[in-house]
This record gives C-alpha cells, structure tokens and sequence, in this order.
C-alpha cells in the first residue's frame, strides 16, 4: 500500500460558495417538487370531481339528489347522490315512465304509493338476466360524487335549493389568488426585467470603467509547472535570475551587506532560445506574486489608456509587494520616441513615458522587480536601457554543444529512448539550434516512431526528424525524370567532392537527392567537428567555394548551367559580401565597416541584412570585390572537379542508384572501394539551412 502523503499545510481552504449560488443548486428539486404535486392533483384528485353542465346540474337539483353544495362566483361545487332518488321515490311504473311527473312531484309525496310488489319483480329480474353489464352501470351510476359545474345567469337556484332541502353556503372570493395575478406576478416579471437590464448595463458600465485597467495576469507558482531545473542551456542567465529570486527569499542577507536588488533584467535572445520559459521558471520559483502580461496590451487606439494601464499595474503590484512584473514583447511599447505623425505612436509614447517614470520616477518602488523579454534591443529607447531602470541586460543565445545535450535531456525525459540513442552526438550535429528547435525535433522523432509502431524512439528517428526540420519533409509525390534526376545527383556530388578535397571545409555527412520542401530538389549536409565561434578568411573562402560546387559540376558534365544553383548563389554572395563588408577580408576596400546589421539577433549569419552607409564609389569597389571572390572560388572549385573527375562520376551513379550516401559510404568511394550497401553510421545527423547546401528547382 503506497504510503498516504501528508496534508499540505499551506493549502488553504477553498471558500463556501456564495448564497445566490447555493440557491441555484435548490431551484431545480423546488421545481421538481412543485411538479410532483401538479400531477398529484390532476391524476388522483382530479378524478374524484366529476365536471358536468349546468343543465345536467338542475336535473339532478330536480330529482331531489344534491346533497349540498357550495355558491362561488364562478363555480357551483358539491355532492350529488343519486340513490336519493331510490330511498324517496317508488312510484308506480306508469307514472315512473311519464318524464313529466318526476320534477313535478316532491320527494315527500311519493311515500304513499309504495306498495307495488307485483310489476316490481317483473321489472328487475327481466334485465338481470338479459343485460348483467347494463346492471353493473347503473349500479356505478348509484354511487355518490362530488361534482363542478360553471353556473349561468339564475335567479331562481336560491329558491330551488330551498325547495329541494339542499344545504348550501356562499363563499366569498379570496383575495390571494387575485393579489398573486394582478399584483405578485407582474412585480415580479417587472423586477426580474429590471435585474437584467441593469446587470447588462452594469456590465457594459464596469467594461468601460475598466477600460484603462491593467490587464496582467496574476501566476500563482503552482499555475507554470516550470522550474529552474526545468531549464537548461542557459547557464548564466539561470544564474542571474535565480539571484534575483533569492533577494526576494530572503532580503536581510543582501541589505545587511548595502546591496540593492536590480529594479530591471532584461532578457535579451533571439527566438526560441527560452526566454519567456525562464519568465516562467522564475514564476515557479518564486514565493511571490507575479504578473505576466504582453507589451501589447498596453496600446490602444485611444490616447491615454496604455499610461492608465501602466499606472492600475504598478498600484496593483503596490499592494503585493514584494512581487515581479514580466512584460514579454517589450519592443512593442519600447521602441525608441521620436517625431512621429499620429494617434498610434503618440499612445505608444505616452504608455513608455509612463513606464519609464514607474520604474525610476520621482517615487520609488520598492519591493518590485520589473523583468521583460525582447529580441530587439536595438530598437529599445535608451532612457530604458539604462542602470536604475533594467540593471541587468541578460543575454539568453543559442546553446553550445553542451547546452544543447542538457535541452535534449531535459525534453526527453517523458519520452521512451531506445538504447542506441545518443545525445551527445544529436548535439554535435545540430550547431546553430535553439531550444524550440530541439524541442521540435524531438517532437518530429516521436510522431516518426509512433507511425512506424515502434514502441521507443531509435537514434534513425531522430535523424529523420533532424532532416525534417532542416530540409523539411520528403516530397515522394514529387517524380523527377531520369535527366532531371541524374542533374541533381552530380550537382549535389559536386558540393560534396569540392568540400571533401578542401582543407578546411566541413567533413561531409550526408547526401540525398530525395526531393524535400517546398523547393529543394536534393541536399549535402556538412557537419563542424567541434563548437566554432570564430571562422578564418580561409575557411570562409572554402565555405563559398563548396556552396558554388554544384553549379560548377553542372558546367563540367552538361556544359551548361541550370537553374538549381538559385540558393547557392544567393547565400554565397551574401557571405562574400560580409566578408568585404563587415569582415575587412578586402584589400582593396580595405578595414573599413561598410555596413551594419540592422538585428544581430534575427536571421542567421550569412542572410546578408546589411544595411547601406557608404558612398557609390565604395560601393563599386565592394561589387568588384564580391565578384572577385566568388569568380576565385568558382574557378577553384571547377579544377577539383576536373582534377577528379573520376571520382565525380563513380559517386553519382553511386547515388543515382541509392539515393542517399552516408559519410562512410561517401569515403569509401572516394578511396575507390564503395559500390556495396550503404554504410549506417550514428554521426550522420542533419544541420541547419545555414550548412546545408540544396539543389533548387
């Protein structure tokens, strides 16, 4: 039996529901209730009292059978007996047989002509044996009944209930029925008209009362079920954050020593590198309350309100201080003030003047830790950026090898891992990843697996999955001809060929010519031996002369040049124009800055974002530059080719045949010695876009 866990003291106990709600739960067995006793009354009173007409009424009046009844205003009630008529009435059967004798004579008179005992056994045993069911309905006719009747204009019932000796009263109308119709009833309908109509306006009214309230979220620790350990492959940023949590856990030890907390840390990353995640892990660790809320909240179309919500946030965090604020997106209220024209970014404006006053105004706030994400900094005003208001400017980048083996571990861990599965080489082979692209890669291996029915994840998953993300997914509707297919095999060699015979290229680990993506028609997968963070001139030129290896492949088999090599050039002359530009890599246009990024944060390196700050004269002599580097690398790139040419032709049928070549697979053709199966080997896993070079239709 598993041990019982002991009662959570801090728990606190959830409070009894309001009155108007209890009585909710009740309204449905009052009603059930009330239609019990409905039918109750209908089905088993109701047919006690018979409902008959008037006229019927006054023969039975005439006949001497009522017993009594009761006047109302709109109804007679009562009881009728109709064996009156046989104890009173024994009349010979000729006078019993004229219909006009019976309401004529009196029930008293008919007392002295009783004595008939000839005809009246005649007259009962003929139809006892002839109609016994006739019998049984006369002898039901006999029984007395109470009875309804709705009366008309009579004047004379008075007297003949006299004449007939009925007893008989007069009741005079209640007034509850007629107060219920006339009075309750339409009260109530009018208060219950009222109730709702003011309870819409109420709500439109406090709607826009509340328009310029803050509209943060209040996150209790038990709501993120994130944690620091939660988080990996941000070390330092774990780091400063967690030094915030403790000054809040316990403040003495730091004010004893003079020290004062940040009022500000801004997280600052591109995305998907865990910064709202961190937020959240604070969130979890922290045994104070904590808002979270969205940089566009703030703004509005209406001049004032993003201020009126950043003043209702501070008060608000006023009262539960110490607390932190976390406000994602800060770009969206930050951006740096200037001239501008309209209401919009007069608001915006507006909203971080009010924010920069909170943070560090006249009035301090003390006890509250404003903590924002952005990946935009550049754009942040600079009255935001500085010491009093974000102290602390924590950078949350992409993860390093061994990062990225602790986020793998970390998004495994509910994930059933077969043996062969290796993390430290799935982080070796995805340089340039984040976080969220760990996570998705992951994800991709588990729907991969769970399609083919396997029961655990196996390291090919992964790898597939790792490609998926890289070149997107295999395109098996899309048929390439046999021409179209044998271009594409030696283009992609030759990416492979120039790479393998250039001294400090990236060691080649796959390649494929299986359509995948929108667009790529093949691909060569490179992968770094180890984490690189600075890169030579040298290893830069290799770089562009393996991206501009097919096209040079293509010119050497075919004589002429398609248009697959479309994302080759691209990205080759925008890291050929880094180099001049950004790099000084030139001679001629020498270590001049030519230009500048306009987000060092967004986009991969070699995307080519510069923006223009030079003079026309520069920039020909920049376009003389590229031009130069890339015809150089061109040139070099066709005499490996042609160097080894026989190379490039055994490799191709090879991958014409199998589609896909492996690493060992590749150098074992190379060294003469391949033309088998093809080779598994567990370092052949995928790259980012940015090393990866695809054939283009």
């Amino acid at each position: 039996m598993p041990p019982v866990p002991p009662p959570d003291k801090e728990k606190k106990p959830e409070p009894a529901p309001p009155y108007w709600a209890q009585w909710r739960l009740l309204l449905p067995y009052i009603l059930l209730g009330f239609m019990i006793l409905w039918l109750w009354q209908d089905f088993f009173l109701a047919p006690k009292i018979q409902t008959i007409p008037y006229s019927e009424f006054k023969r039975y009046l005439a006949a001497g059978q009522v017993e009594e009844c009761t006047i109302r205003e709109d109804r007679i009630e009562g009881k009728i007996d109709p064996r009156r008529k046989l104890r009173t009435a024994q009349r010979p059967a000729a006078e019993a047989a004229s219909p006009a004798v019976p309401p004529a004579v009196p029930a008293a008179s008919a007392t002295p002509v009783a004595p008939a005992p000839t005809p009246a056994p005649q007259k009962t045993a003929a139809p006892a044996q002839e109609k016994p069911a006739a019998g049984k309905t006369e002898a039901a006719k006999t029984e007395p009944f109470f009875f309804y009747t709705v009366p008309v204009n009579d004047d004379k019932l008075i007297e003949e209930l006299q004449a007939q000796g009925v007893d008989y009263k007069g009741v005079r109308p209640s007034p509850l029925p007629s107060l219920i119709v006339f009075w309750v009833l339409p009260i109530i309908l009018l208060v219950g008209l009222w109730l709702f109509v003011s309870r819409r306006i109420g709500a439109a009214g406090q709607a826009m009362m509340s328009f310029g309230k803050s509209r943060a979220r209040l996150v209790a620790d038990k709501d993120t079920g994130v944690n620091f350990a939660d988080v990996a492959g941000c070390d330092e940023a774990k780091y400063e954050l967690q030094e915030v949590v403790d000054f809040l856990k316990n403040p003495k030890r730091y004010e004893a020593l003079g020290a004062k907390i940040p009022k500000g840390v801004l997280l600052v990353g591109p995305p998907g590198t865990g910064k709202t995640l961190l937020a959240r892990a604070v969130a979890g660790e922290a045994k104070v309350a904590f808002y979270s809320i969205s940089g566009s909240d703030f703004v509005e179309m209406f001049v004032g309100v993003g201020a009126s919500r950043v003043r209702d946030l501070f008060v608000q965090a006023k009262a539960t201080a110490p607390c932190i604020i976390f406000i994602d997106e800060l770009d969206a209220i930050g951006r740096q003030r200037g001239v501008h024209v309209g209401a919009v970014n007069d608001e915006r404006e507006q909203t971080l003047n009010q924010l920069l006053v909170e943070m560090d105004g006249f009035a301090a706030n003390v006890g509250i830790i404003i903590l924002a994400a952005t990946n935009r900094p550049d754009v942040l005003d600079r009255a935001l950026l500085r010491p009093g208001r974000f102290d602390r400017q924590v950078v949350v980048d992409a993860p390093d090898i061994d990062g990225r083996e602790a986020i793998l571990k970390v998004h495994s861990r509910d994930k059933p891992l077969a043996p062969d599965v290796n993390l430290k080489q799935i982080a070796q082979g995805t340089p340039g990843f984040s976080g969220a692209d760990l996570a998705n890669a992951l994800n991709e291996a588990a729907l991969l697996a769970a399609r083919r029915g396997a029961n655990e994840i196996h390291q090919l998953d992964i790898e597939e999955a790792i490609e998926k993300v890289v070149a997107g997914p295999e395109r098996k509707s899309r048929r390439l001809d046999a021409d179209e297919r044998r271009r594409v095999a030696y283009h992609e060699v030759g990416h492979a060929l120039v790479a393998a015979h250039s001294q400090h290229a990236d060691p080649v680990h796959k390649i494929s010519i299986v359509p995948r993506g929108r667009a790529a028609l093949g691909y060569t997968l490179q992968l770094p031996e180890g984490q690189q963070f600075l890169m030579t001139r040298s290893e830069l030129v290799d770089r562009i002369r393996g991206m501009l290896g097919g096209r040079a492949a293509e010119e050497i088999v075919f004589a002429e040049v398609s248009t697959g090599a479309e994302n080759d050039l691209e990205r080759a002359t925008a890291l050929a124009r880094q180099m001049v530009c950004a790099f000084g890599m030139s001679e001629r246009v020498g270590l001049v800055h030519c230009g500048h990024r306009t987000n060092p944060f967004v986009g991969p390196l070699d995307d080519g974002a510069l923006e223009r700050d030079f003079s026309e004269r520069t920039a020909e002599q920049v376009d003389d530059e590229v031009k130069q580097i890339l015809d150089d690398a061109y040139a070099k790139a066709k005499q490996i080719l042609t160097d080894h040419r026989d190379q490039l032709e055994r490799v191709s049928q090879e991958l014409m045949r199998r589609e896909t070549l492996d690493a060992q697979a590749f150098k074992d053709l190379l060294a003469g010695t391949g033309g088998g199966e093809a080779h598994l080997n567990d370092k052949d896993v995928g790259l980012p876009a940015a090393t990866a070079a695809a054939a283009q239709s």
